[in-house]
Order: structure tokens, then sequence, then C-alpha cells
């Protein structure tokens, strides 16, 4: 008996070769962290010199952040020198009413609504004070008051500095000067052109809003006050990049987040040292916890309602300007298999698809390295009528079934991408033809086998029922991995690779929380709305790995409505 047992313990080879193949990477990332710590200890600069680099990399003129002299000429001159370069910068001169008091505006072109300011601005600056002598014009602080509470624009601010001003002329203002007013005025006629309110590409639902975020920051933070009326969503505004200014904001709920996490969201933005931040995705890339992990730690989405649940739950939403995506954190693995249509439709057939799509994960992610172990090292396992069907069709294949799955898998995935890539009306054709082609002419030509072909394209399908993009290119990229585990040390290796998976994932935090949470540490509640969802009357806490303000859900009308009719059915 012992010997028989003793016959299935691999080769003492066998765990030489797996201890080759990991410690050698687990020492250069040792010493790849070591580096990194050692910079960052041996890294300070001094802050003088660093305040004077800082300085020198502004990119406004050591002028622009002096603040405005009053003098008419002198302001004009000199904002006209900083911007009067550009071909979409104009200066409008003129004469307030009938006097000989002299005004100015500067706005750009596309930025800054033309109409509004020929109507709103010039015409009432020119006409409404046509009455007004200059004496009275010209008393102290008279000009200002008058200014601002006779222009019919909404948002008025007054700026002391040109830097200011020049930065808010660059975002859609327009800035107007006037003769003895110390300070300029800032009229809000921005008028940038955006497109129209669309359903979202990239997440789309049977049932739900047919609403996704565009690329304004204020049709953005718009959708979200549409929800609904609630007093205590707030929308912090912050600035980032050093270069080229971006608007960003957080929000969240203020009875609810836990105000540690808002704080370290703000720290981490602020922490942000990059010239411009194009996308939403610069964001994320900064502000997560390991960098060097595959799992996003950062969901992003362009769906307002997601948004919307996520910052019900007590989680912090990020929204950058010039892009659609929104960034909710913290994140948990389980957030990245979930669909917004999940709470639209009954509790048990949404259960189902979402094990459905766990399932369709783990496919995805072994899928083509289970057959790899089966048929390389483990037939024993296989039935007798499949493992003989199986061999039958791979007789002639040169290859091994590694460099099988290799060729099959990279094809597909130069698909998936030519798809992605080509033009909308080409892209499906094409991922759907070259699938067929590639696939019936490498049969053809004994290079797969045909059970192979199977287990590529529903590796490829299953990938497909992840919600999240970001999440799927994840599993394919692992996969991969698996794959060579799988071919080195059979089913040992797909569970070794699987050990080594969750002992990363149970390591892994999102802004301080348990990326696999509420499964380490386990928390009963959580399980609610985890691999199934359970009827929403049952779901009365917010999760406890938020560590939410507000714990309990305003929402048990349900309940208290079939209290009521279970009452009146006994009567």
């Amino acid at each position: 008996m012992w010997e028989r047992i003793i016959s299935y313990i691999p080769h003492w080879q066998v765990f030489m070769q797996g201890f080759l193949a990991f410690i050698i990477p687990f020492l250069i990332f040792k010493l790849f962290n070591g580096l990194i710590l050692e910079k960052k200890k041996n890294g300070k600069i001094d802050m003088k010199e660093y305040t004077n680099q800082k300085e020198a990399d502004q990119p406004f003129s050591q002028e622009t952040v002096d603040p405005l002299t009053g003098d008419f000429n002198k302001d004009f001159e000199r904002i006209k020198k900083e911007i009067g370069h550009n071909w979409d910068a104009h200066f409008r001169e003129f004469h307030i009413g009938n006097t000989d008091i002299r005004a100015a505006i500067v706005f750009l072109e596309g930025l800054a609504d033309k109409m509004q300011i020929e109507e709103h601005i010039l015409t009432s600056i020119m006409e409404r004070f046509s009455d007004i002598s200059a004496s009275d014009l010209t008393e102290k602080g008279n000009i200002q008051n008058l200014m601002k509470n006779n222009i019919p624009i909404g948002d008025v601010l007054e700026e002391s500095t040109m830097q200011g001003t020049i930065s808010k002329v660059l975002t859609g203002y327009t800035a107007l000067f006037v003769d003895g007013m110390p300070n300029a005025l800032l009229l809000c006629t921005i008028n940038g052109k955006t497109r129209n309110i669309e359903e979202p590409i990239s997440e789309a639902v049977v049932r739900g809003p047919r609403v996704g975020f565009t690329e304004r920051l204020s049709d953005n933070t718009a959708l979200l006050r549409q929800q609904g009326e609630n007093q205590q969503l707030s929308i912090i505004q912050m600035a980032v990049g050093e270069r080229v200014k971006k608007e960003l904001v957080i929000a969240y709920m203020d009875e609810i987040v836990d105000p540690e996490l808002v704080e370290e969201v703000k720290k981490r933005i602020q922490t942000i040292d990059l010239d411009n931040l194009l996308e939403s995705g610069y964001i994320e890339q900064l502000i997560e916890d390991n960098f060097l992990s595959p799992f996003t730690q950062v969901q992003n989405t362009e769906r307002p309602d997601r948004v919307y649940g996520a910052l019900m739950e007590g989680r912090v939403a990020i929204i950058l300007d010039g892009t659609p995506f929104a960034l909710i954190v913290p994140v948990t693995i389980n957030m990245l298999l979930q669909s917004p249509e999940d709470y639209y439709e009954r509790w048990f057939a949404s259960s189902l698809i979402r094990l459905l799509r766990y399932l369709a994960a783990g496919i995805t992610l072994f899928g083509p390295s289970m057959y790899i172990a089966f048929v390389s090292f483990h037939q024993g396992l296989i039935p007798t009528k499949l493992a003989l069907s199986m061999m039958s069709t791979r007789e002639g294949v040169p290859f091994p079934a590694l460099i099988e799955a290799l060729i099959m898998e990279v094809a597909i995935e130069i698909l998936r991408e030519a798809g992605l890539r080509l033009p909308k009306p080409i892209g499906p054709t094409m991922g759907i033809v070259g699938g067929l082609v590639i696939g019936e002419a490498a049969v053809q030509a004994g290079i797969v086998s045909p059970i192979m072909v199977i287990v590529v394209a529903l590796t490829a399908i299953s990938s497909f029922a992840i919600p999240q993009y970001n999440a799927g290119i994840t599993l394919r990229m692992l996969r991969f991995v698996a794959m060579f585990f799988a071919a080195i040390f059979g089913l040992y290796g797909v569970i070794l690779f699987f050990l080594f998976l969750c002992s990363h994932l149970v390591k892994l935090k999102s802004f301080g929380v348990p990326y696999v949470s509420p499964t380490v540490p386990y928390r009963a509640g959580d399980w609610k709305d985890f691999m199934v969802r359970m009827p929403l009357m049952m779901m009365k806490r917010r999760p406890k790995l938020l560590q939410p303000k507000d714990s309990v859900r305003k929402g048990e009308i349900r309940g208290k409505e079939n209290s009521s009719h279970d009452h009146q059915s006994k009567r």
C-alpha cells in the first residue's frame, strides 16, 4: 500500500525544478522592492531646491503670478503678452455707455459662447450704462458693484491675480477689465462642444437606465444629481496636473462614508505629480495600492447608476473632466463580476446569472491549463471513451499540448485586438470570420486538434461574460501563466498556481480594504451580496468592510407593506 502511495509522489527532480522556477523570480522581486525602498529613504531632496524647481517648471511666467495693478493699460497689455500669440484668443476694447471709461473683454474662440458675450455682456455694458454719468461710475467701489449687479450672467467671479485670470480664460470664462476697477471680473460663458448623453458602450444592460457619462464634468455631476434628490451627496472639486490643469471631483455620501476613506482619497490625489492627466486611467494607476499586481484595485465605469449605488454603500467616486469613465474606490474582487442589472431583476434569476459569471471566470482562467494537464500528464483521469476520442483527434499533431494551446490562444488574442481597432461595421465580421477560417484551417493542416479549438473557443466566449473589461484582461493574462504551470507540473502546477494566486489576493488591498472580502476576513452578513444576490428586503445593512457611519439602509418599506398585507389577510 505504501509503495502505491509513494508512486504517486513526483520525483525529487520535479520539486527541484519547481524550487528553481519560483525562488529566482522571488529573489528578483525582493531585490527590486529593496532598491525601491532604499531609493525612497535616500531620495530626500532639499525643499528649497524642490520649490525652486517647481517654480521653474510653471507654465506661466513670474509676471503672471503678480497681482493685478488696477491700471487698465498695464493689465490689458500684460494679458495680451501672455496669451495674445494664440490664434483663438480674442481681445475687444470698448467704452462703458456714453462715458469715456474704457473696458475690454478677453475670451477664447470655441470655448466661450459668442452669442452670450454679445447679448449679455457687450450689449448690457454699452446700453444699460448709457444713462449713468462717468462721475457716478468712478466713485469709490461703484464701478465694480455696478458691473457685478447689472451684467446678466449667472456666475460672476472676482480675480486679483493675472495667473488666476488666465487660468479661467483658458477654461472658457470671459475676463472683463474696466479702467479704475482694481480686479478683473470673470464671467461664465463656457460653451465647449461635447457629445450627447448616450447609452454606455462598454457596459450594456438589457434592463436599466440608458444613460452614460460624457466628457464634460458638469454633465457628469448633473447625472449624479438626477439620480434623486439627496442633500447628503457631497461633490468636492480639486485641480490636478502640473502644467495642464484639469478639474476633478470627489463624490461621496456625507452621512454614510467613512471620513478616513475620503481623506485618504484626497491625500493620494494631491500627491499626483504629472504634467497632464489625459484620462482617468492615469489617476487609476497612480492611486492604487500595489502597482505590481495584475488585478485592478480601482473600478472604472461609464454608468451613473453604478456610481450612485456604490456611493450608497459608502464608497467614493472620482470623476475627471474630459473622460466618461468614473472611478470607484475601494474595490473588492466580487464587484468586478457584478452588473447593475443584478439588482434590477428578481433575486433568483440574478443569483443564477452571477454564479454563471463565476463559472465563466474559472473557465477563462483555467480552461486551457486543465486541458494541457490532463492531456500531457494525467490521461488516466480522463474517462476511457473520451480519452480514446481525444487521442484519435490528436493523432498527427506535431506539437505538444502547450505549443498547440499557445498557437490558438495567441491567434484568438490577435483577432480580438484586431476586431476592437477596426471600424465598427468591419470589426465583428473580422473576428467571427477570422476565428472560423483560422480554426478550420489549423485543424485541416494538422497543426492543432479539434478538441483544442473547442477549448479555446469556450475560453474566449467565457471571457466575454465578465462585465468589467479590465477584469477580463487580467484573467486573460493569468491564463497564459497557468498554462505554463500546467505544462511543467501538470495538475500539481495548476493547484500550485491557484495557491499562489490566492495568497496574493489575500494580501492585496484597495484603500485599506481586503480585496477578497467578505471571504477573508470572513463576514457572514456581507455574503448576502457576494456570490448570490439575496432578496432586497434581506439586505438591510451596508457592507461592514467599508465601516460606514450609518450601517443600516433606510429602505424597509417593502417588509412593512408585506406585514400589513399579511395582517389584512388574517382578518
